[in-house]
């Protein structure tokens, strides 16, 4: 690991950093414990007190970045091409979709995984209304027909499910992957779609009355080729 040097410049009130490397100059991913040394020097007439704060700011800078690598590898929606969990054993996994992530609400924050992957909610109108779904794995499940209106999914992910006929009616998908999903003939009326991709995502005969999305997401979202005539003219695609 290489070595940060904190060195006194010449004009007293400079200071100059020098970066001293081995041979690796590449490296995928940080592995704790990450070890970095500081060497300051300082010349008294009251330098000690400045040179204490510069390095204060570059230990926060280091941990800042850490901590962020750290939650954004453990967060269970990061791309459609990350290695997901083992399947959960747990009995009666799918069941837990009917009480739903209760603490998670829309930051995506669990106390365990909801895991309900490969669940069949065909037809269920009762039991997923208004539920908190939020970083939720339900890749390869099935919601055709169901009522997950008012649902919050944030942060879920939900790429090759099954979502033909679903009422979303004034749910929140706020960052969903629904990439490779089937929502041929899906209610989003009055729903929050912000950030939620849809990467050769069957849409279908979508529903788009009254859809909050932001233009950037919308733009990507347009570029969908299943998408009908009259559900451009929803949404506003040029």
């Amino acid at each position: 690991m290489g070595s940060i040097g904190i060195c006194r410049h010449p004009n007293p009130n400079g200071i100059s950093f020098k970066h001293f490397s081995d041979k690796r100059q590449f490296f995928s991913a940080p592995k704790f414990p990450l070890s970095v040394r500081i060497n300051c020097s300082a010349v008294g007439n009251g330098y000690e007190k400045e040179n204490s704060s510069h390095f204060k700011e570059l230990r926060n800078v280091a941990f800042g970045l850490l901590a962020t690598w750290a939650v954004t590898a453990a967060s269970p929606v990061v791309a459609a091409s990350q290695r997901l969990p083992p399947l959960s054993t747990e009995p009666n996994r799918c069941e837990r979709a009917f009480v739903g992530n209760t603490i998670g609400q829309a930051n995506g924050v669990y106390d365990k995984p909801l895991d309900l992957r490969f669940c069949d909610y065909t037809n269920d109108k009762s039991n997923l209304k208004g539920k908190s779904l939020s970083a939720a794995l339900v890749s390869d499940a099935k919601f055709d027909g169901a009522d997950l209106s008012e649902v919050v999914m944030s942060k879920a992910y939900a790429v090759g499910a099954s979502f033909k006929g679903t009422d979303f009616t004034n749910a929140v998908l706020d960052r969903v992957n629904f990439g490779k999903a089937d929502l041929q003939g899906a209610i989003f009326k009055n729903t929050v779609l912000s950030g939620s991709t849809f990467d050769e995502a069957n849409l279908q005969d979508v529903i788009f009355e009254d859809t909050i999305i932001g233009y950037i997401d919308l733009q990507k979202l347009c570029t969908n080729t299943t998408i009908s005539e009259e559900s451009r003219v929803e949404l506003g695609c040029r």
